[in-house]
């Protein structure tokens, strides 16, 4: 599901009017985004980057999730979805996390990213979700359909299901260049036990599991277990599907959020878990532009060392 609450909490973001958008134009638009020079700066700050252990390349440590966000079977609903791809990708954005068990978001993906013409510019992330090897192939092959890439950068064994049969394929696309890497994923602390065991056992590029200010237990075991062992670490439900943002409904910001260049709920959640090194990449989903544009300010600016770190746990903790 989306990270976000369904209404806009305070503090949570740009508010942008219908007449606002009209009067500032893209480009006011995009200034209240990511990427506005500092008083005597030469030019846009750049989004922050993170690099993949196995290959040593980089790719910008905030992405975009579909889950919820970009299941849509009503083409009016395609605007404002086409609008949150172009901010993203104006911003710096590359990594977008899908799945085919997210209703047609892949198609949705695809579509969009056909129209703007950037299929190429991102780093698709999709999953295989089928028991049986056969049935495995048949979905990672309709994905590459929907998302209109022969070779897509990464397919990951989605919620552990048929672990071993899909790895298998997996290990042997990549030695055929038919993907760059391979990954696991979960969503919830119950399967960390597992996650850490395969983190042990497999030569993962990649491993997507649940972090947040809300939900901290990966920083005991998983992150330093990814940092040791050079796993990329793509974290969802950074939000903890709305929680912090029903913590905060009716809330300011502590003046010390100033600290770490945060405006906003959303960035106090995401900058909280982009501190960590050995996360590569966060990936809020949204439908909103300016719900992008505030998630995406997270990744430029000061980030918060231990200390905040546990200043901002302790604050959430007694909302």
């Amino acid at each position: 599901m989306s990270d976000r609450p369904l209404d806009d909490s305070p503090g949570g973001g740009p508010r942008l009017s219908r007449r606002d958008l009209l009067r500032l134009g893209v480009a006011g638009a995009l200034a209240l985004g990511i990427g506005v020079p500092a008083a005597g700066a030469a030019g846009p700050v750049p989004l922050l980057r993170r690099t993949i252990p196995r290959t040593g390349e980089s790719v910008p440590a905030v992405g975009l999730g579909t889950s919820d966000a970009f299941e849509t079977m009503s083409g009016e609903d395609l605007a404002p979805l086409e609008e949150v791809l172009r901010l993203f990708i104006a911003k710096g954005g590359r990594l977008i996390d899908t799945s085919p068990t997210y209703g047609n978001a892949e198609q949705v993906i695809g579509t969009l990213a056909g129209k703007l013409g950037v299929t190429d510019e991102l780093f698709l992330a999709t999953k295989v979700h089928e028991v049986g090897k056969e049935s495995g192939i048949d979905q990672m092959e309709r994905s590459e359909r929907l998302l209109r890439r022969k070779r897509l950068d990464l397919i990951q064994v989605h919620n552990l299901v048929d672990l071993d049969t899909q790895l298998r394929t997996l290990r042997a696309w990549k030695e055929a260049g038919r993907i760059r890497y391979l990954g696991i994923t979960h969503y919830q602390t119950y399967a960390f036990e597992t996650l850490e065991r395969l983190m042990r056992r497999e030569p993962l590029d990649f491993v997507q599991f649940n972090y947040s200010i809300v939900t901290p237990e990966a920083e005991r075991r998983l992150l330093p277990l990814a940092r040791d062992k050079g796993i990329a670490v793509i974290v969802n439900r950074a939000f903890e599907d709305g929680a912090l943002f029903r913590r905060t409904r009716g809330r300011a910001l502590p003046d010390w959020a100033g600290e770490i260049d945060c405006s906003s709920w959303a960035q106090f959640a995401l900058k909280y878990v982009l501190a960590h090194a050995a996360v590569t990449c966060v990936i809020p989903a949204t439908s909103k532009p300016r719900h992008l544009l505030d998630n995406m300010a997270a990744g430029v600016g000061r980030l918060p060392d231990a200390a905040m770190q546990r200043r901002m746990r302790e604050y959430i903790r007694h909302l």
